[in-house]
């Protein structure tokens, strides 16, 4: 009872503090000196941080979870503290005084946040960081609060025949023995906790500038040399774009961009260095299908967007992700036209209506709202607000809240304010049905469409199943592809010869769409599995190895050296194929079960781990090394990963034969 009772007391301590020390104590400048051993999976070195106080106060504290602490010192002279399990406590009198300095040893063995990915298996070794939210404070002291903003110097000891990249200038590289070299980066102004990030590998790089002259740093795994240009193809093109279109300089003094292996998300934008999925590194002909210029873009916004102006608290957090899902649209206006960009704003309106049909729908300004309100909703927002009070008095407005709050934290009403006073207009109705209202107003957004898009406009109206007499003749016209492929999933019994020779997004939808493949057409789709779209490729291989069982084997030998997209996904549905037809390549059964079986290991991305596990739970083949890959994938860092491997074990255990098995596992 006694030690339940202190608890409580301490718990107590730790919020008291936490609330007066928003108000009493301002961090400006943080200075780190750390080694990373991603043998050991461990994080040590020294700091410095310099703050402020404002007001008497009899302790401060630090975010640090699971850390050791020694060697504290404030001012130079040694100070009491108390660590915590996620802070540091440092007791002392504090009066009102500028440029105070505190000083310390630590090291931390972090369960989340840096990941050291690959050094036990074949996968590319390398480290990165995540620290969306308020994470960071798992593997550097620093502050979750991210209002709390500081300038960070971080220099970091690491294997000198790596890259390593962080937050702000390089300022030097040095050797520190014969394999560990020094990097010291430093920043020019203050950020939040959660944006410093850290990135090891081995890569190439490209370098560009804008045309206000930041440099532009675009790495690349050395194996994807040939991916390289298609990824970050508009990347300069786009960073000029959004400076001009937003109408604020690029507030940071160079951009970086990293892809990593194993990322938890598409991407993420760590001020000055953007680190994202290598699920992106895209070649030609991948392109069509899947490409990095949204993400880029989105990641870049964000440095306005969340870095420069950050929101006070999660309420206001589409401040940071609705504005960067706009401002990524319309960057990609700038690089694919019009079309694309009112197609995008129609898909996320019905993603919307089905999320209210659905009944999870809630307001923008609620602080558990979901990623499709925040990213979506608030771009179609951003949109709809940009109609109503006019391009000039929308810009203007940006530009205001942005150089009003530089380097801060600001709410919602900030930047409605800056709106209202540039447009002359009262929002509060606005508001109110748009950020406040839990409802979406489909048809509100559709018509606003309408009226800026032909495309909406024909797309809506031409349709198959309102009007079936006329559909034979739709698809005869020189329509958009969309709408080609709208009318083809309608009525697929129509599509003739002639379709194939439409675009690649008229032949994937065919691909996609049509199940039993008619004999006069047979030609025609196995051409598609020359098709420049990988995605294609696959639909058309399954589709014709389903329709025509006697011809399974040329279809198998034609595609038996194509790997598809980065994710593999033609070779793993041939090998699925290549297993499931009986008579195909007997003699070598064993070996693509094998193949297909290895790709369930650690030593490929966690997207070809989860699309082979999917066909061996197909094919029901589950060998000892499936069954340990599967196991070790359950404890992946990736939640989703982990999710979907876990209710593979849970419906397995459920079976005697591997019960026993997963059994001796726990």
């Amino acid at each position: 009872m006694k030690t339940l009772i202190f608890s409580v007391i301490n718990a107590f301590a730790v919020l008291g503090v936490s609330a007066q020390q928003q108000t009493a104590v301002d961090f400006t400048v943080a200075n780190y000196q750390i080694t990373i051993n991603p043998l050991t999976k461990e994080v040590s070195g020294s700091g410095e941080l310099i703050f402020d106080v404002l007001k008497p106060v009899d302790s401060i504290f630090i975010d640090a979870h699971y850390m050791e602490f020694e060697s504290l010192e404030l001012n130079s002279s040694e100070v009491k503290y108390n660590v915590h399990t996620n802070k540091l406590l440092i007791h002392h009198d504090f009066e009102p005084s500028n440029k105070n300095s505190l000083s310390f040893n630590f090291k931390a063995y972090p369960k989340q946040t840096i990941y050291f990915v690959g050094w036990d298996s074949d996968a590319p070794n390398q480290v990165w960081t995540q620290g969306q939210g308020k994470y960071t404070s798992h593997w550097l002291p620093s502050f979750d609060d991210v209002n709390e903003k500081l300038i960070f110097n971080v220099s970091v000891d690491f294997y000198s025949d790596y890259s390593l990249n962080s937050n702000g200038l390089l300022i030097e590289k040095t050797m520190i023995n014969d394999s560990i070299s020094r990097w010291t980066y430093q920043m020019k102004q203050p950020m939040s906790s959660y944006l410093v990030a850290i990135a090891a590998g081995r890569y190439s790089n490209i370098f560009d500038k804008s045309a206000s002259g930041i440099p532009l740093e675009m790495y690349y795994a050395p194996y994807d040399s040939l991916k390289a240009e298609p990824t970050y193809r508009y990347t300069t093109e786009i960073f000029n774009f959004l400076e001009e279109e937003i109408g604020v300089a690029y507030p940071w003094e160079i951009h970086r961009q990293v892809p990593v292996h194993d990322f938890l998300y598409a991407g993420m934008e760590n001020t000055t260095l953007t680190i994202f999925s290598d699920s992106y590194m895209v070649d030609d002909r991948e392109f069509n299908d899947k490409n990095y210029v949204n993400v880029n873009a989105h990641e870049l916004a964000h440095h306005w967007f969340g870095n420069l102006v950050t929101a006070q608290s999660s309420e206001h957090h589409w401040l940071h992700e609705g504005f960067s899902t706009y401002y990524a649209l319309l960057a990609e206006r700038h690089v694919f036209g019009d079309d694309y960009f009112y197609w995008r704003l129609y898909e996320y309106a019905n993603q919307l209506k089905a999320q209210q049909q659905s009944g999870s729908a809630t307001g923008l300004l609620n602080a558990q709202a979901s990623s499709l309100t925040f990213y979506q909703k608030g771009a179609v927002v951003l949109y709809l607000l940009r109609k109503k009070i006019g391009d000039k008095a929308f810009k203007n407005a940006v530009a205001n809240y942005l150089h009003k709050h530089s380097f801060a934290a600001a709410k919602t009403s900030d930047f409605i304010r800056e709106s209202e006073a540039e447009s002359g207009i009262s929002l509060s109705n606005f508001v109110s049905k748009w950020l406040e209202e839990n409802s979406f107003d489909y048809y509100d957004v559709l018509e606003a469409l309408k009226d800026d898009s032909m495309l909406i406009r024909d797309y809506e109206m031409i349709d198959c199943e309102l009007f079936q007499s006329k559909c034979k003749d739709y698809l005869t016209m020189p329509l958009d592809p969309k709408i080609k492929s709208k009318l083809i999933a309608q009525y697929p019994n129509l599509i003739n010869q002639n379709h194939f020779n439409e675009g690649w997004e008229v032949r994937q939808a065919i691909a996609i769409t049509l199940t039993e493949i008619p004999e006069k057409l047979k030609s025609n789709f196995e051409s598609l599995l020359q098709d420049t779209s990988y995605v294609t490729v696959e639909s058309a291989l399954y589709k014709l190895w389903t329709n025509f069982p006697k011809d399974r084997e040329k279809y198998l030998d034609k595609l038996e050296e194509v790997e598809g997209n980065n994710l593999k996904n033609v070779r793993l549905l041939w090998l699925a194929l290549a297993i499931a037809t009986p008579e195909y390549k007997i003699d070598n059964k064993n070996q693509f079960i094998e193949e297909l079986i290895n790709y369930t290991s650690k030593d490929f991305s966690f997207e070809i781990r989860q699309s082979a596990f999917s066909y061996l739970k197909m094919l029901n083949l589950w060998s000892p090394d499936a069954l340990n890959n599967l196991y070790e994938a359950s404890k992946h860092h990736n939640w989703r990963f982990q999710s979907y491997s876990k209710e593979i074990i849970e419906k397995l255990s459920a079976q005697s034969r591997y019960k026993e098995f997963f059994n001796s596992k726990n």
